[in-house]
């Protein structure tokens, strides 16, 4: 039986693209049954498209205008995946924390993304504090991880898999970020490889 993915995203999409391509490929045997973003403008919902993978917009804003708690947001968004059936739910740029309200429907099966190494730099901006603390002579390098979520705390949970990414001396913080993003890429297919066997 092929596992079935459900990826979530907030922006650009390059690391669903990477999925995508895997896929496509044959290196990766798995089937993405939807595609789900939290802001409409998301690139990744084009990328979604092309690619023929049902997508679903879930806007946080609509809750908060009728006072609507989080844990609304998150029921409804677990109930939306839920019509998908998925395996595992890849969350790859995915800029919300989610509540137990929607963790507690897929123990053990939701993947995270993140450019730092494990217990550095949690949070939205990871590679500009990691480039930040190198010029400050605290370290020499960052690093990408991909782990489980278990529960509501930032950027952390059982590491899947870990890769070193060295700051150079001429990197600028878009140099940097650029390779981060391009070994996030590898990184996340090959975890999700391993893990779909």
């Amino acid at each position: 039986m092929i596992p079935t993915l459900a990826i979530l995203i907030s922006g650009n999409g390059s690391n669903l693209q990477a999925i995508l391509d895997a896929v496509a490929s044959g290196q990766l045997d798995a089937r993405i049954a939807v595609v789900v973003s939290n802001r409409k403008d998301a690139f990744g919902l084009v990328r979604a498209e092309r690619a023929g993978i049902p997508t679903r917009y879930h806007a946080l804003k609509p809750y908060r205008d009728r006072g609507q708690e989080r844990t609304d947001y998150d029921a409804d968004l677990a109930a939306l995946l839920a019509e998908y059936a998925p395996d595992w739910v890849v969350l790859a740029g995915w800029m919300h924390i989610f509540s137990h309200e929607f963790l507690r429907h897929f123990p053990n099966r939701i993947v995270n993304l993140h450019p730092a190494l494990p217990g550095q730099f949690p949070g939205a901006h990871a590679i500009a504090d990691a480039f930040a603390a190198y010029h400050r002579g605290e370290i020499d390098h960052t690093g990408i991880m991909v782990h489980l979520v278990p529960d509501e705390r930032v950027d952390e949970g059982p590491v899947l898999a870990t890769q070193t990414v060295p700051i150079l001396t001429d990197d600028t913080e878009e140099t940097l970020a650029a390779r981060i993003h391009a070994a996030e890429h590898a990184l996340l297919v090959e975890t999700l490889r391993e893990m779909t066997r």
